[in-house]
């Protein structure tokens, strides 16, 4: 903390990024290569559960409903390799990772430590710019939230995580925030879609208290916002996990 001191059939999709805002770029990889936005969508895939865990991959699938090369698919199946979020075995093939219950906890509680130190940082280092970037972030969420659009709401929640990060100006500590943030936001949407949609209204509102803390200056104020943003690492984890995978296995 900081002191005071200061698959399926699916139909072809145009490869264009989901974000609300584009935000600066925490990878070498140009939001304009065809393999960005091929992992960019393959990524949501696997959060929302498109993909399910342990399913096989299938590149030409993915190629055509993404109008991408093979070579594109394949690197960002290689970025993806790299999270954890795929496993590539020879003569296997690539297959969804599976939810790892002891994983899923260990990077929410990363998250508990790194996240509300970037609150924090970016409450005291936060530009115009950045604050712009975090308040842009749930733009329009409202109406994804009633229409049940979780790959909207997904990638508005990853949008405000990476600017919240990248507002701290520590590149390191920002990079980390987005590895982790995958991991936990595949049981996030599984918890987010049993959850009355007052609730998750409830949960809007204390991402744009982050915002509000940051833009006032207010290291503490950040911090403990993004603690109620992060919420508690739920006893019933194991529960929701398995009943998900049972559902899928019927």
């Amino acid at each position: 903390m900081i002191s005071r001191a200061k698959s399926k059939a699916q139909p072809a999709r145009p490869l264009a990024t989901e974000s609300a805002r584009p935000i600066e770029r925490l990878d070498d990889w140009s939001p304009g290569l065809l393999k960005s936005q091929a992992y960019e969508q393959i990524l949501l895939d696997i959060i929302t559960g498109e993909l399910s865990p342990g399913e096989r991959i299938d590149e030409q699938i993915l190629a055509r409903r993404y109008r991408c090369g093979l070579a594109g698919i394949r690197d960002a199946l290689a970025r993806l390799a790299l999270e954890d979020l795929v496993q590539r075995r020879s003569r296997v093939g690539t297959t969804v990772a599976p939810l790892d219950i002891l994983e899923v906890k260990q990077a929410f509680e990363a998250r508990y430590l790194i996240e509300t130190h970037c609150a924090g940082l970016a409450a005291l280092h936060a530009t115009r710019a950045d604050i712009a970037a975090i308040r842009a972030s749930f733009e329009g969420a409202e109406a994804a939230i009633s229409r049940d659009d979780y790959r909207r709401l997904v990638a508005m929640d990853r949008d405000f995580h990476i600017a919240v990060a990248t507002a701290s100006h520590n590149r390191t500590l920002a990079k980390m925030v987005v590895t982790l943030h995958h991991k936990a936001a595949r049981f996030w949407v599984v918890a987010m879609t049993a959850r009355p949609k007052k609730e998750r209204i409830e949960d809007l509102a204390q991402h744009r208290a982050v915002a509000r803390a940051i833009e006032a200056r207010d290291v503490d104020a950040a911090q403990k916002a993004m603690l109620v943003v992060l919420g508690e690492f739920p006893d019933n984890v194991k529960r929701t996990l398995e009943t998900a995978v049972w559902k899928r296995a019927r």
